[in-house]
C-alpha cells in the first residue's frame, strides 16, 4: 500500500553543481560545530546538490555530477533544526543529518567553495518553510469552530413588516398677483425714456427769418428811386 507523500509532486528548490563532503569527529556535548575541526584540503567527496520539496518535506540530495546516482540524501522537516545546522566559525558549510531506506542515520559535514551558493542554500530552506509554516496555520483556521455570533436577519414567526409605497405630490407654486392698479408701460427700445414736452409761451416773440433782411433792403431802395425819377 502507497502510503501518503508518494503521489505528491516533487519541486526543485535549489541546484548547486558542486558541494564538498567531510567526515566529522564525533561532536562535544557543549562545544559549538566549527569547520575548522575538518579536514577542509581534502573533502572525501565531491559532487552536486540538489534541494527538492515533497509535500512539506524538504530532501538535500547529493548527487553525482555526471550519472545524477544518489550518494546520500537528507530529509529536513524543520529549519533550522538538527538536520541542517550552521557551523559557528563560517558561512559556507553546514552539518548534515543522512538517513537511508532504513533510517540509519549519520552526520556529515558539506561545504560550498562560494558564499553565493551557500547563502543560496540558506535562503531556500528558509523560504519552503516560511510556506509550511503559513499552510499550517490555514489549516488550523479551517477546522478551528466559528465562535463569533452570527446576526440573524430573518423573520420571527407572526411578525410583519408594512412599507408605504407612493408617489410624492408635488406643490404647484401659485404666480403671485398683481395689487391693483394700472401697470406700467415698458420701456421704449432704446432703453430711454422720453423727456416730457417743456410748454412754449406764446407771448415769445419769433425772430424773422435771415431771409428778411434783404426784403427790406430791396424796398427801400424802390422808394428811393420813386422820389427822383
Amino acid at each position: 500500500m502507497a502510503t501518503e507523500g508518494q503521489f505528491e509532486y516533487e519541486s526543485v528548490l535549489c541546484v548547486k553543481p558542486e558541494v564538498n563532503v567531510y567526515r566529522i569527529p564525533p561532536r562535544a556535548s557543549n562545544r559549538a560545530i566549527r569547520a575548522a575541526d575538518w579536514k577542509l584540503d581534502a573533502p572525501d567527496w565531491t559532487g552536486r546538490m540538489r534541494v527538492t520539496a515533497r509535500g512539506k518535506v524538504a530532501y538535500v540530495k547529493l548527487e553525482d555530477k555526471i550519472s545524477g546516482e544518489l550518494f546520500a540524501q537528507a530529509p529536513v522537516e524543520e529549519y533550522p533544526g538538527i538536520a541542517v545546522e550552521t557551523v559557528s566559525d563560517s558561512s559556507r558549510y553546514f552539518v548534515l543529518r543522512i538517513q537511508d531506506d532504513n533510517g540509519r542515520s549519520a552526520f556529515i559535514g558539506i561545504g560550498f567553495g562560494d558564499r553565493g551558493d551557500a547563502f543560496d542554500f540558506n535562503v531556500a530552506l528558509q523560504d519552503h518553510f516560511k510556506w509550511v509554516k503559513q499552510e499550517n496555520e490555514l489549516s488550523k483556521q479551517a477546522q478551528a469552530p466559528d465562535t463569533t455570533p452570527k446576526l440573524d436577519l430573518g423573520f420571527k414567526e407572526g411578525q410583519t413588516i408594512t412599507l408605504n409605497i407612493g408617489q410624492s405630490k408635488k406643490k404647484e407654486r401659485s404666480r403671485p398677483q398683481s395689487s391693483g392698479g394700472i401697470g406700467l408701460l415698458p420701456p421704449p427700445p432704446g432703453g430711454k425714456l422720453a423727456p416730457p414736452p417743456s410748454s412754449r409761451s406764446t407771448n415769445h416773440n419769433t425772430q424773422p427769418p435771415a431771409g428778411g433782411s434783404d426784403t427790406g433792403r430791396s424796398r427801400s431802395l424802390l422808394n428811393i428811386w420813386q422820389k427822383h425819377p
